[in-house]
């Protein structure tokens, strides 16, 4: 009886165990972690926050339980002063779908920690409708809205992706499993994206796609978003996945064109591909692997078990009985490289593909290709030169330019690269390249060039004598080629190069043309399907349009009646009106020669521009902001242009100022996570906002939420000036020592603030400065 009793206690204090532990993972409340009411201000909640967080940071309290106590405060200061998390938690008692999402997370594993310690059996608490256990199949795939948007979207340029959408207590999301299964086996192998959404977790991410209902299965390609509204068949997702690509991606080949489309290289500027096989239509893993690789490669498709490919697979000499992949360069009657084999495989036909996406000397036609074809010096061991024939248009098919041709395919040297330009299309970087001579006009050259920076600055040799294709002119080249390996230096002339137009982009009348049959297409394929919740957004894009449109036309109606009984104004007042107007448009015209990096773009961070320059700034960019005054804008402005302006070339770098007059509480806040950067302000102390924090620079990283600090050093010069202040203000006002100076420094002090900036922007971009983490970007009044 004892023994019964006993093993019924430690059942019952089990189960007590068990409920207390999982009370503590639900037992979080951030009023009461930072003290506060649930009526509280946001003021109040700031200033309880910033008590805390000076009490327990972990540098600063030694004790064990600091760091986790910390922690606690930052994530309940971070759902109270989010006004969105705030409410969420107050109605439903977490902060949000992400809240909730982690909250359940650190749940189940406390659970499973449990479990383990007290060897529970496998089947306890297992129930049918469990999504870890019935998904498991599914974890690896799924997506979170930032991997979605920075990785997935931009990935569908290259590849379509495939994604369910499914959520718990789903009966028909068990009824599809098995076939989503089998078709995610054969569709990623040939090289399409999967991804599974479940929309209880994710529930932001199902509404951006225009998921209401699951299970939805939808598909991505550039960019759009597709629904899947068949039967769930392996067949018609296949049939799904291919409706998704353009139709136009791969061309079909006969005797009648094949020497129209393998002649296109000249138009296109790409090597063109043969896939002869028997099957009538091109297969989806040759159509895949097309448009993974269409802004490099055509793609042509020929059917050997029809009439019509007689001809080629003679002159080509085709095993008609083994799918055969041919490359055509510059030479159409011989293909530049053969792959040949029964199943081809995804890897080996891309890197076939990829060893082969570049002409022998193909025509820079932007700036892009250029960058690929021509990259930038990164080492002594790592040389890459580019050998240019600056030509005319239509001598592509002349003696120059075969013999160039030809000398690119006799070629075994792997750091060296051939291209050529159209001197008509490309002017400014002709002439940059060749020299200013008579005996060059109208005729072609060739210059050895290596690039030195992404800025365009390259070190170059051009040919004394214009290039006619002669053995002699063959036999210089290769001269200076062999010479060049032993002497770099050979290379004497530096120039900075202008950005190549894009030759190939498409006119604005035909992008625009593209954009409306595109939302023409979307916009009918909504009425097919009545799916009315998805087309809501383009209906009111449309309506929101045309409103304006009609608007601007009445506005302009009626402005032009206002205006018309305007009496003009005398002539003397006309001539000093156009006088001044003469004056704008010349600046405009010499401006016009300026470079586009000649200038420091530098604005002013406003509680306008707060949200766009910082708190939602894109993954791996910074901020570098100057702290200044109004007295003091003028001549640290020009002093940090200069010393910014090597850095103008990274994309990933903003700059901007902000006014310490205007938001010096927003500064002090984030001085205080800075530890020992600035004196923390003590709110009696009635001189501490006499601080001077002018010329201090912020680096912000918005994604991250850090931020590096540069305080600038005084000077000599600045140091006697403050000395001489005080020793006036002293003498002058022997009772108020410690209030403003009665002299202010000169340009040069100030100036001479940012004087270590460039050293301090270097060791930035190393990533060797100390960063001071925040938990969220406070806002800007």
């Amino acid at each position: 009886m004892e023994v019964k009793k006993l093993s019924i206690s430690w059942q019952f204090l089990i189960v007590l165990v068990l409920f207390l532990h999982i009370l503590s993972a639900l037992d979080f409340d951030p009023y009461r972690v930072l003290g506060v009411s649930r009526t509280a201000s946001q003021a109040d909640i700031k200033k309880a926050y910033k008590k805390l967080a000076r009490e327990w940071h972990p540098d600063k309290n030694k004790d064990p339980g600091a760091e986790d106590k910390f922690i606690q405060i930052s994530k309940a200061y971070e759902i109270l002063s989010n006004e969105e998390k705030r409410a969420h938690y107050d109605h439903y008692g977490d902060a949000g779908e992400s809240q909730g999402y982690s909250g359940k997370q650190q749940r189940e594993y406390r659970f499973r920690h449990f479990h383990d310690n007290f060897y529970f059996d496998d089947s306890f608490f297992h129930f049918p409708f469990n999504s870890e256990r019935r998904d498991s199949v599914d974890e690896k795939y799924l997506l979170h809205f930032s991997h979605y948007v920075n990785e997935v979207v931009p990935d569908s340029f290259k590849k379509p992706y495939l994604i369910k959408i499914t959520s718990d207590w789903c009966f028909s999301c068990i009824h599809i499993e098995p076939v989503w299964k089998e078709a995610v086996q054969e569709l990623e192998a040939l090289g399409v994206g999967i991804g599974v959404v479940h929309a209880g977790y994710e529930r932001r991410l199902a509404h951006h796609l225009g998921a209401h209902s699951t299970p939805s299965i939808l598909g991505i390609i550039n960019g759009k978003v597709s629904f899947f509204h068949n039967a769930v068949i392996r067949e018609n997702l296949r049939q799904f996945v291919e409706s998704l690509l353009p139709g136009n991606l791969v061309e079909k080949v006969t005797n009648k064109n094949y020497v129209r489309f393998l002649s296109g290289w000249q138009q296109e500027n790409k090597p063109h591909v043969l896939l002869f096989d028997q099957v009538p239509a091109a297969p989806l893993p040759y159509k895949l692997i097309a448009f993974a690789h269409k802004d490099y490669v055509s793609f042509g498709y020929v059917c050997v078990a029809v009439r019509g490919a007689e001809e080629m697979t003679r002159q080509y000499n085709i095993n008609v009985f083994a799918p055969t992949m041919l490359i055509f360069k510059e030479h159409i009657q011989q293909p530049a490289d053969v792959i040949q084999a029964r199943g081809l495989k995804k890897h080996v036909i891309d890197d076939f593909i990829t060893q082969n996406k570049y002409l022998l000397a193909a025509r820079l036609t932007s700036q892009k290709l250029f960058h690929e074809l021509c990259p930038v010096k990164r080492s002594h061991r790592q040389r890459k030169y580019c050998v240019v024939l600056l030509t005319a248009e239509a001598s592509t098919t002349s003696k120059p330019f075969e013999a160039f041709l030809s000398f690119a395919l006799a070629n075994t040297q792997d750091t060296v690269r051939f291209v050529h330009v159209y001197s008509s299309r490309q002017p400014e970087f002709a002439s940059t390249l060749l020299p200013d001579s008579e005996k060059f006009q109208g005729r072609s050259g060739v210059s050895i060039l290596e690039k030195r920076n992404t800025g365009g600055r390259v070190v170059f040799k051009t040919l004394d004598e214009p290039w006619t294709g002669s053995e002699n002119d063959q036999f210089v080249l290769l001269g200076y080629l062999e010479q060049l390996r032993r002497d770099p230096g050979l290379l004497s002339s530096e120039a900075v190069l202008p950005d190549l137009t894009d030759e190939l982009a498409p006119i604005f009348l035909l992008r625009w043309f593209y954009s409306a049959s595109d939302y023409i297409s979307d916009f009918w394929d909504g009425m097919l399907h009545n799916n009315w919740r998805e087309m809501m957004p383009l209906l009111s894009l449309i309506f929101s349009a045309l409103f304006i449109l009609f608007g601007t036309v009445i506005v302009q109606a009626f402005s032009d009646s206002t205006d018309e009984p305007e009496a003009s104004p005398p002539d003397k007042e006309e001539a000093p009106e156009k006088a001044g107007k003469t004056e704008p448009s010349f600046t405009k015209e010499s401006n016009s020669k300026i470079p586009k990096k000649g200038f420091v773009e530098v604005t002013e961070l406003t509680d306008i521009t707060y949200t766009s320059n910082l708190v939602r700034l894109r993954p791996g960019h910074m901020n570098v902001v100057l702290i200044l005054s109004n007295s003091t804008k003028t001549s640290l402005l020009q002093k940090f242009a200069l010393e910014v302006y090597s850095f103008t070339g990274s994309s990933c770098l903003h700059f901007s100022f902000l006014s310490l007059d205007k938001h010096r509480e927003w500064l002090e806040y984030l001085l205080e996570f800075a530890q020992d950067a600035a004196p923390i302000p003590n709110q009696y102390d009635k001189h501490f906002m006499e601080r001077d924090y002018t010329g201090y620079v912020l680096a912000l990283n918005g994604h991250k939420k850090y931020f590096c600090l540069f305080k600038p050093q005084k000077t000599v010069e600045e140091e006697e000036a403050l000395g001489a202040c005080r020793d006036l203000d002293s003498s002058l006002h022997p009772g108020d020592a410690r209030g403003k100076s009665s002299c202010g420094l000169g340009s040069k002090p100030i100036k001479g603030k940012l004087s270590k900036l460039s050293l301090w922007m270097e060791r930035l971009l190393e990533g060797s400065l100390q960063r001071f983490y925040i938990p969220s970007w406070p806002a800007l009044d």
